[in-house]
């Protein structure tokens, strides 16, 4: 990892605010191949007010949205060019909700590619807790749009 990837850092690469951003930090970040990133799963997070009154629980999309910030980083390190813009969602698949993710937890997200042709990328990834995978899903978006 060339530099430190610290929230700074990521908000300089995404345009994603709070409440919105949904990545803290990335550990280990190697162009072209993949990424590990960790969000801190906080009770203070206003989705937590209506999913779900009395037993908290992290909408599973919203896994699915901070793997894809985390595939994110590493789409647009990993660019033949300076594409800046956007990076816009073309397709997900294969997704598997393993176990809820309660606040309190730490979310380990790790995005590997698997194709990176000009500006599109498709990634597989995973969401983890405590070691244990929570959820998974390939993903495929543009980049620059």
């Amino acid at each position: 990892m060339e530099k430190d990837y610290d929230i700074q850092a990521i908000m300089d690469l995404l345009p994603h605010r709070y409440p919105f951003l949904l990545v803290d930090r990335i550990t280990e970040l190697v162009k072209g191949e993949k990424v590990v990133g960790l969000k801190n799963v906080t009770i203070n997070e206003p989705h937590f007010q209506g999913h779900f009154p009395g037993r908290p629980i992290m909408p599973g999309v919203l896994i699915i949205e901070a793997m894809a910030q985390v595939g994110g980083v590493l789409a647009f390190e990993s660019a033949a060019e300076d594409v800046g813009g956007l990076i816009y969602f073309m397709s997900i698949d294969k997704v598997k909700f393993r176990q809820p993710v309660f606040p309190g937890d730490q979310l380990i997200l790790e995005t590997k590619v698997l194709k990176l042709k000009r500006k599109i990328i498709k990634m597989s990834g995973t969401a983890s807790v405590d070691g244990k995978v929570v959820t998974e899903a390939e993903f495929m978006a543009t980049i620059g749009g």
